[in-house]
């Protein structure tokens, strides 16, 4: 494990002088991948005609160009005036290994923060967790978060086919309130897949859908309303769920459906979610910069899925107050993330308590 060092220059697209952070950018891990391709049932990995795939349940994805590579991210991150990377790695998750999914949590978080460690200027990182054993996923974000010096937690929009709002994942979300960090909710392999396989529209409807059903949960769980400091960051502008968020305030308020577990309007809960920008139509950017304002909008690209310049291009096309756009492209991020703060562990001290 030894990704290896760039001196490449950057310069920034757009507005001259703009800092800008791309918070949802993704890599594959080499050893995992390996090890993946050593497994006969999904999730695993394979090769036919040159390409590369990985496999969980019935959906199999095709690996990109550059997928694995530190370089490429970097020469991309050039191209395109992308300041600092948050990285993560992408699904699957150390949730769908069973036993090797502690082991798996450890190879994933330690590839990903040596990144942020060998280019301390470029990357920031994101920690994953095996929520099947929750003393080992609060072991592992201890580790993590203290010794590895990681940003902030992905937690996948389901656990195997598990909502987060469950009971037995609230001693894990307390504590990343507890330690302070963003806790950024990625789609996962859908509980939809089924209605959204046809057509291949798993990928373009079925994660957000599944994000949509995530988030919604936890805010109707009163998950946000126990943990005030909890700092949730939702991808993609939240799903469908700030465009659909009016019939949940309705169900509640005249209905009287749902709400037992929270004192305000679903939407007031939501205003407090941060949603990236992953998304190449400036229209729905500019509804989630109307519904959550300037200062919980984050610039985002899910590369290498995503061409970075779609959404660059999406973002300047809104032509938003510079102040704001300073913002939405790295001002956020460097204040939600402490992405200009030392990061070589230490960065958030104390073990993770329940």
């Amino acid at each position: 494990m030894n990704p290896t060092t760039s001196k490449t220059s950057h310069v920034a697209d757009g507005r001259s002088g703009t800092f800008c952070v791309d918070c949802q950018s993704h890599i594959y891990i080499p050893e995992v991948l390996a090890f993946l391709e050593k497994r006969n049932s999904p999730p695993r990995a394979y090769r036919r005609n040159g390409e590369r795939y990985v496999q969980v349940g019935d959906w199999t994805l095709k690996l990109r160009p550059g997928h694995t590579s530190v370089q490429a991210k970097l020469a991309m991150m050039d191209r395109h005036g992308i300041d600092v990377t948050l990285l993560s790695t992408n699904f699957p998750g150390p949730e769908l290994f069973g036993a090797d999914g502690p082991a798996i949590a450890r190879m994933m978080n330690d590839y990903v923060a040596e990144i942020a460690r060998s280019h301390p200027q470029r990357f920031a990182s994101l920690a994953v967790l095996p929520t099947q054993n929750l003393e080992e996923s609060l072991k592992e974000l201890d580790r993590a978060v203290c010794e590895l010096g990681m940003q902030g937690l992905l937690l996948f929009s389901n656990q195997n086919g598990r909502f987060n709002d469950e009971p037995e994942f609230r001693p894990l979300i307390r504590c990343v309130e507890q330690l302070g960090i963003p806790l950024v909710l990625h789609p996962a392999h859908p509980v939809c897949f089924e209605a959204t396989r046809g057509y291949e529209m798993t990928g373009g409807l079925g994660w957000m859908f599944d994000s949509t059903i995530a988030l919604a949960r936890m805010i109707m769980a009163g998950i946000l309303e126990e943990h005030p400091a909890l700092r949730l960051v939702c991808p993609h502008l939240g799903g469908t769920l700030p465009y659909l968020i009016g019939r949940l305030d309705h169900q509640v308020a005249v209905r009287g459906r749902g709400g037992e577990a929270i004192t305000r309007l679903p939407s007031e809960y939501l205003r407090t979610v941060y949603l990236d920008t992953a998304s190449v139509l400036a229209l729905t950017i500019r509804y989630a910069y109307d519904f959550v304002g300037p200062d919980r909008l984050l610039f985002a690209t899910d590369h290498p899925w995503v061409d970075p310049q779609l959404t660059r291009n999406a973002v300047q096309d809104l032509e938003l107050p510079e102040a704001d756009e300073s913002k939405i492209l790295g001002g956020n991020a460097k204040r939600l993330f402490g992405i200009d703060s030392q990061r070589s562990g230490g960065l958030l001290q104390g073990p993770c308590q329940e």
